[in-house]
């Protein structure tokens, strides 16, 4: 599966495990329409982290097939000052359900480089199938795309796992079902570009690709608020390493009291 921008930013995990009861009973208690969180990329190679690109996310409450859903678009485009070195601009959508939160379309519209793709899934759960611009599959239940398994994830009770527990649940893209989890690894205050925060760690399982070599080597902390948003991704790639920082925010459905302090 080619490694795109966007997935780089968030949950690129791997493993074989069935879906989680936790991610086919999730409600919305975390997200709020009118969000929109902002992140930057740092890349380095050499010890020193440079600003390579942002990522913005966004939730509008629209209609889709006169049902309520959550509209959440994610936009990554990399500086455009390295643009002549490897230039992204991607885009990834997903309509999902507001009771259940799991998806009835997945749109993806990538430039990386040489390389483009364009993917539009629409998921059917009462037949188990998502359909897609090649064909129609079979996927498990509580099938999640790209987007809505972050959405997903920010409402988990993590007071609820143990440090080292597994969370599975599968997700469906490029044509493929995988079966994926994230494991907890508990909870520490962590410094960003954006400040000083109270945070829960998370270790997601990596897809073996071409940036990643698999493994549990991608680290992620979400704020240790009601709002789980995610504040920092570290990992490292195939050349260098890759950092995420939070560096924005507006219309969360609670104030951001994991914050101990303001960047310095």
């Amino acid at each position: 599966m080619k490694t795109t921008f966007l997935i780089t930013l968030f949950l690129i995990f791997s493993r074989y495990s069935s879906a989680g009861d936790d991610f086919c009973m999730a409600r919305n208690r975390a997200f709020a329409q009118g969000e929109r969180v902002t992140f930057k990329v740092f890349y380095s190679v050499i010890g020193i982290y440079v600003d390579a690109g942002t990522a913005h996310f966004a939730v509008a409450r629209e209609q889709y097939n006169n049902r309520p859903v959550y509209h959440v678009v994610a936009n990554g485009f990399s500086n455009p000052r390295y643009d002549w070195i490897f230039k992204v601009r991607d885009r990834y959508e997903s309509y999902m359900d507001t009771g259940s939160l799991r998806p009835y379309r997945f749109v993806r519209d990538v430039q990386e480089g040489g390389y483009k793709k364009q993917e539009d899934v629409k998921f059917n759960d009462p037949s188990g199938t998502a359909v897609s611009t090649r064909g129609e599959f079979q996927v498990p239940a509580c099938i999640q795309d790209v987007i809505s398994a972050v959405y997903h994830a920010r409402n988990l009770d993590f007071d609820h796992y143990k440090s080292g527990e597994k969370i599975p649940f599968s997700m469906f893209i490029d044509d493929k079902t995988y079966h994926l989890y994230i494991r907890y690894m508990g909870k520490e205050e962590i410094r960003t570009k954006y400040g000083r925060f109270r945070a829960i760690k998370l270790k997601p399982m990596l897809i073996r690709g071409n940036a990643f070599s698999g493994g549990e080597k991608m680290t992620l902390w979400v704020s240790d608020d009601p709002n789980h948003i995610p504040l920092r991704i570290e990992s490292p790639i195939s050349v260098g390493s890759v950092k995420v920082d939070m560096m924005g925010y507006a219309n969360l459905r609670y104030p951001l009291s994991s914050q101990i302090k303001v960047r310095e």
